[in-house]
């Protein structure tokens, strides 16, 4: 196509392309993003494709992949508009019966909507599911209304609209006092306010300035940025090319995870057709800006999500963390001004310069204004990408979006904030989610990661599973990050194997005072927060693990025994042929009996045993029942038919 050289041109390439498109023809559109794609989603669109031509459809019915709408647990999720008839769980030998009741008869198919675990009531359309019903969604909705590899879509959404206003209606100081206006804080973390950000490296003497994306989400079931890039990529690139007129800067980078292919793929794509489009390079729509794009894909490192260390692995060397004596936006990337937010933060940016610090700061709280996109993982019925307005309960996510805990489970708590994060239990349910709720509270907001763990959970375990984690991915440039980590894995690692001893947590509590105070970087500083939250909120746990060698949640393998309940055993054999260490001692016939000195607590037992004999038991911090002596081990097994 050609470039759009002004706004007016671009308004009217806008305006063919709406003239173009009937809002009332049928489109079906699939959710194409890497979860739906692990589903089958690739299948269910060809599917799509095969049948439509089949009838002879192709001129009256439209088909898209387009970017994850956010209810994993259910996907593919096809959602069919104008009607919004939302089906769950589609595959390829379902879309015969769509085409033929919902697209020509306008019929919907039962067995594909929603149902309501509690009352069993149907979802017809995508608003009315509880999933989506509570949430507020100024990012997210677009991502299934539009084919993420397609500019026009983007377009006929008003794609681009706030660029051109902030280049040839406003100033770039215009532009910086509506983001500070907004008040909006950096969705990658720490929360410092972009406002202030962008000010500082525009006051910054230095001519060359530069833009960074940081999308190098690194997070344990964190995938929020990733659907972002996947579904919508023009509206990050599209918000980057605002900051850097805002800044004054011509140059600007996405830094992207190698391990998002997908997300690196359609990033590269809308760089391509923005320039096409003309809305990077020279002159950009007549306004004399000029401005360039180039995409970094990361090696995979976890502390390459801190600013200096990111910046450090563009320049071409190790990421690692370097002091700082002078802020980034002052002094980053090549030693020059450079500011740098993370996907969600420059995604928000046109939707503020299109309606205004006012419309933005009406949702959230009085320190953190708009929505928030978390991943909600762990042991909840609803699993997926929600966004919500700042202030939000963590009990209505939990529960009116996530479904509460599936299998009768109790709510134990709530890790947010990635691995540096904390744990909340479930007194503060009712706690407003926020920047500064969370940090009160022991966690923090991080990049949005909420893994949910329910009364099987063990936290003590949790602690070591994230410190572990961090030590991993420590870059090992100072010593309390990288020795102070060890130890403190070691510690816990000896305490859920039964091997804790008096002294243990302080020990654990000096080591996160040291990582805190002297670290160089916010991993060494954050790490010790696992630790701590689970300390703070669970201290009976680690005490039980310690004195009385017993795992309260019944999970640490050293703390835990496996036996079979006589009364209950039918000599089924079933666990005996599992037992990976043949430690299981029956035969036909015969009450079983586990070798303790040959089980490794792996479980297998307890999984296998039918539900109706129920007969494997875990048992913690107290003493294996003694085994049956050989002569009382036979089953009668007419009585147990009886």
């Amino acid at each position: 196509m050609a470039q759009l050289s002004s706004p007016e041109a671009l308004e009217a390439y806008r305006q063919g392309l709406l003239t173009q498109r009937d809002s009332n023809k049928p489109c079906i559109s699939v959710c194409a993003g890497a979860g739906c794609l692990a589903y089958g989603a690739a299948e269910v669109i060809d599917a799509f494709n095969a049948e439509i031509i089949a009838q002879d459809l192709a001129a009256t019915v439209d088909t898209k992949g387009t970017g994850c709408p956010g209810f994993c647990e259910r996907g593919p999720v096809v959602v069919i508009h104008p009607e919004e008839i939302c089906y769950l769980g589609v595959t390829p030998k379902d879309v015969p019966e769509i085409i033929a009741q919902t697209i020509a008869e306008k019929k919907v198919v039962d067995r594909l909507l929603y149902t309501d675990p509690n009352n069993g009531d149907k979802a017809t359309h995508e608003s009315d599911i509880p999933f989506y019903r509570f949430q507020e969604r100024n990012l997210l909705s677009s991502n299934i209304k539009i084919d993420s590899k397609s500019i026009d879509d983007y377009l006929s959404i008003g794609g681009y609209s706030a660029l051109s206003k902030a280049l040839c209606q406003m100033t770039a100081e215009d532009v910086l006092e509506e983001v500070k206006k907004s008040n909006i804080r950096g969705r990658g973390g720490g929360g410092f306010p972009a406002g202030r950000k962008w000010e500082g490296s525009r006051d910054a003497p230095e001519k060359v300035k530069y833009v960074i994306v940081n999308a190098d989400e690194g997070d344990p079931g964190a995938f929020m940025d990733r659907a972002l890039l996947e579904g919508n990529p023009h509206s990050i690139l599209e918000g980057l090319i605002i900051g850097g007129y805002a800044i004054g800067a011509r140059e600007g980078y996405v830094y992207v995870r190698q391990e998002y292919p997908l997300a690196v793929k359609n990033i590269n794509r809308a760089i391509a057709q923005a320039e096409d489009c003309g809305f990077v390079g020279e002159n950009i729509l007549g306004s004399g800006f000029n401005f360039a794009v180039k995409v970094h894909q990361g090696a995979g490192a976890f502390v390459c999500g801190e600013s200096t260390a990111l910046m450090t692995a563009l320049e071409g060397r190790a990421g690692e963390p370097r002091p700082k004596y002078i802020r980034s936006n002052i002094k980053g990337l090549w030693g020059k001004p450079s500011v740098l937010n993370n996907v969600e933060t420059w995604a928000n940016v046109p939707l503020i310069i299109n309606n205004g610090a006012d419309w933005f700061t009406q949702f959230g709280t009085e320190g953190s204004k708009g929505t928030k996109i978390f991943s909600l993982v762990g042991k909840i019925t609803n699993t997926g990408l929600v966004e919500v307005p700042m202030g939000i309960t963590l009990r209505d996510i939990i529960y009116k979006i996530g479904g509460g805990i599936p299998d009768g489970k109790k709510f134990k708590a709530v890790q947010t904030g990635g691995p540096s994060g904390g744990c909340i239990p479930e007194s503060l349910l009712d706690l407003e989610v926020d920047f500064d709720e969370l940090t009160k509270a022991g966690s923090m907001m991080g990049s949005g990661g909420m893994i949910v763990m329910d009364e099987d959970t063990c936290m003590v375990d949790v602690a070591k599973y994230f410190i572990h984690f961090l030590t991993d991915e420590s870059c090992g440039k100072c010593i309390p990050c990288r020795e102070g980590l060890r130890q403190m894995d070691k510690i816990l690692t000896r305490i859920t194997e039964g091997k804790g001893k008096e002294g243990d947590i302080e020990t654990l509590e000096e080591l996160s005072e040291l990582a805190i105070d002297a670290s160089l970087c916010a991993l060494g500083k954050s790490a010790p927060n696992p630790f701590l939250s689970t300390l703070r909120y669970f201290r009976d746990e680690y005490e039980a693990h310690i004195k009385d060698k017993r795992c309260t949640a019944l999970s640490c393998k050293g703390l835990i025994a496996h036996y079979i309940d006589p009364e209950k055993c039918a000599g089924c054999l079933i666990c005996m042929r599992k037992c990976p260490s043949e430690g299981v001692i029956g035969g036909k016939g015969l009450i079983h009996v586990i070798d303790q000195d040959k089980c490794n607590n792996c479980g297998t037992c307890l999984e296998v045993c039918p539900p109706k004999f129920n007969a494997v038991v875990k048992i913690s911090g107290e003493p294996v029942p003694a085994a049956i002596p050989e002569e009382q081990r036979k089953i009668v097994r007419k009585s147990k038919k009886k």
